[in-house]
C-alpha cells in the first residue's frame, strides 16, 4: 500500500502529461487519442513518502462507464510505461471520473477523493479509479461506442474470426473456443497470461461474444481490474456489499482483465475469492487474464492463487516472425489497405514485441500514405517509420544480459557470477549463461569467465538444461521471452 500526502503533492501533473501525450503520437494513431484521451485533464502528481513512486492523477469527465473501462483496459499500459520513460521511475495511472458536464476544479477533485491518498481502514483505498455504481446494472449508461455492447462491457470487434493463429497463441485460442462452446463446463477458470498486447483481452472479448450470440440473455460482465477495484471500494465506502454480491455472484460469465493490479489489495482479493466460490458452484465460467504466471503475481493470497490453478492456465507469447506478417496482412485487410509483402515482412522483422506495436506502425503508415496521398511503398515505410524502427541494434553484452536477468529474478547483479550454489541463484545463473550463448558472438569458455570464472563445460550444462526445460517447462519459456523482449531481441 503506497501512503501519500499533500506534501508530497506537486503541481508537475500538466507538463508531464503533456509531455506524454506527445509521446504516445509514437505508439498511437492522432485518431485514437482525439477519440479517447481529448476529455482526460492532469489533477496532481502524488509521491509515496520515500519519493521511489509516483501517482499522476487524471480526471475524465464522461457519463459513460462504458468509455471510462476501455480507456482503463486499452490505454493505462502505455500511458504508465510512456510515462516511467519521461520521469525515470515507475509511475502508476489514476484515472478519477466526474458524471457532471461542469468544470471540476483540481483543488475540489484532491478534496473529493482526499482519503485515496492517505491511511485508511481498507488497504484497496489506493491506485483505484472510483466510478459510482460500477456494479449496479442500471446505472450502466448506453455505450458511445457502437461496438460496445450495452451493460456487458464486451467489444464485437474482438471476435474470433479477427483473431490470428500461430504457434505463440494457438493453445490459448483452443482453449477458449473450447470455452465458449462449453461455459462452465471445464476450463474453470481459463486463465491467459502473457506480456502486453498479444491478444489476451481480444481471447476474452471473443469468448464472450459467442456465449451472447448463443444466449443472448446471458448475464455477462467483462471489466478491467481497476473497475473491480472501484466497486469494492465504492461498495465499502456506502456499506452496500449485498448489492455488490447480489451482482457478481449472479453472472454467468466474469471476465476480468489485468488481475496483477490485485495486488496487495486485501479486501479485493477477499471479495473476488467470495465470487469466484459462488461463480463456480453456480457452474458459472470466469476468465482472468495477467502479465504473469499465477504463481509468479505479487502479494495474491495463496488461496486465489490455488483457484486460478484449477482450471485452464495457458499462455500466449510472442508472436514469431510468420505470425507477425499474418498479423499485419490480416489488419492490412480490415482497413482495406494494399500491403506488400517486402512491407509486412520489413515490419515484421523489425517490430517483435506485440501485437499493438504491428498495429500502431500499419496505421502509422496508412496516414502518413493518405498525407503524402500515394501508395505504400518499401521506401515510404523505411521513412514513416524512422522513429519506431531505428536501424540497427547496439551489440549486447553479456554484463547487459546479467543486469536484466538479475532484476527480473530480483537477485543481486553478484549472485550470477558469486560461487554460491542457493536454489534461488541457480535457475537466474543458467537463464544468464544461455541467453550469453543465444545472444552474443562469445565463445563457451568468455562466457565461463564472465560468470566467475566457470568451467566451459559449466556453461555447456546451463544451455542444455534450459533448452530442454523451456520445452517441457511454459512458465520457464514464457520468463525467457520477457527477458528477451527487454534485451530488445
Amino acid at each position: 500500500m503506497f501512503v501519500y500526502s499533500s506534501s508530497h503533492t506537486t503541481d508537475q501533473s500538466a507538463p508531464l502529461w503533456t509531455a506524454c501525450l506527445q509521446s504516445l503520437k509514437h505508439h498511437i494513431p492522432q485518431s485514437q487519442i482525439d477519440v479517447w484521451l481529448s476529455a482526460i485533464e492532469p489533477v496532481s502528481l502524488l509521491h509515496t513518502q520515500t519519493g521511489e513512486h509516483t501517482q499522476l492523477v487524471l480526471n475524465c469527465q464522461t457519463a459513460h462507464t462504458q468509455k471510462i473501462n476501455a480507456i482503463v483496459s486499452q490505454f493505462q499500459a502505455v500511458i504508465e510505461q510512456n510515462s516511467a520513460a519521461i520521469c525515470g521511475h515507475p509511475v502508476e495511472w489514476v484515472l478519477l471520473a466526474t458524471r457532471t458536464a461542469a468544470t471540476v476544479s483540481h483543488q475540489t477533485l484532491h478534496e473529493e477523493h482526499s482519503e485515496l491518498y492517505e491511511s485508511s481502514p481498507s488497504d484497496d483505498l489506493v491506485s483505484i479509479t472510483p466510478i459510482d455504481n460500477a456494479f449496479d446494472a442500471s446505472a450502466h449508461s448506453p455505450a458511445e461506442s457502437p461496438a460496445i455492447h450495452q451493460g456487458t462491457g464486451l467489444n464485437s470487434r474482438l471476435s474470433f474470426d479477427r483473431f490470428v493463429v500461430g504457434k505463440a497463441n494457438q493453445m490459448a485460442h483452443a482453449a477458449a473456443q473450447h470455452v465458449a462452446a462449453q461455459p462452465g463446463v471445464s476450463y474453470n477458470p481459463l486463465f491467459l497470461y502473457g506480456g502486453v498486447g498479444l491478444g489476451k483481452t481480444h481471447l476474452a472479448h471473443a469468448v464472450g461474444n459467442v456465449v451472447m450470440a448463443q444466449k443472448p440473455d446471458a448475464r455477462i460482465r467483462y471489466i478491467h481490474a481497476n473497475q473491480f477495484i472501484a466497486d469494492v471500494v465504492a461498495s465499502y465506502r456506502r456499506q452496500t456489499f449485498d448489492a455488490f454480491k447480489r451482482y457478481y455472484h449472479g453472472l454467468d460469465l466474469l471476465i476480468i482483465d489485468d488481475i496483477q493490479f490485485f495486488a496487495d489489495k486485501k479486501r479485493t482479493q477477499e471479495e473476488l475469492f467470495y465470487a469466484f466460490e459462488a461463480l463456480v458452484a453456480n457452474r458459472s465460467q470466469i476468465i482472468l487474464t495477467s502479465d504473469t504466471y499465477p504463481k509468479d503475481l505479487a502479494d495474491m493470497e495463496s488461496r486465489l492463487v490455488s483457484r486460478f490453478s484449477a482450471g485452464l492456465i495457458t499462455a500466449i507469447d510472442p508472436p514469431e516472425l510468420e505470425m507477425r506478417v499474418a498479423i499485419l496482412q490480416e489488419k492490412a485487410k480490415t482497413l482495406s489497405i494494399a500491403l506488400l509483402d517486402d512491407v509486412a515482412f520489413y515490419i515484421a522483422k523489425n517490430l517483435r514485441s506485440n501485437v499493438r506495436e504491428l498495429e500502431g506502425a500499419l496505421h502509422k503508415l496508412l496516414a502518413y500514405s493518405r498525407f503524402q496521398n500515394s501508395h505504400i511503398t518499401l521506401e515510404m515505410a523505411k521513412v514513416a517509420l524512422r522513429d519506431m524502427i531505428s536501424g540497427p541494434r547496439g551489440v549486447l553484452s553479456i554484463e547487459m544480459i546479467q543486469k536484466v536477468v538479475a532484476d527480473y529474478y530480483k537477485i543481486k547483479l553478484s549472485d550470477l557470477y558469486g560461487k554460491r550454489r542457493l536454489a534461488g541463484f541457480v535457475l537466474p545463473r543458467q537463464v544468464a549463461m544461455y541467453l550469453s550463448k543465444e545472444m552474443t558472438q562469445k565463445s563457451l569458455p568468455d562466457i565461463g569467465e564472465a560468470f566467475g570464472g566457470r568451467d566451459h563445460t559449466t556453461v555447456l550444462h546451463a544451455v542444455r538444461k534450459i533448452n530442454q526445460e523451456k520445452t517441457d517447462n511454459p512458465q520457464l519459456k514464457h520468463q525467457i521471452h520477457i527477458i528477451e523482449q527487454t534485451l530488445g531481441a
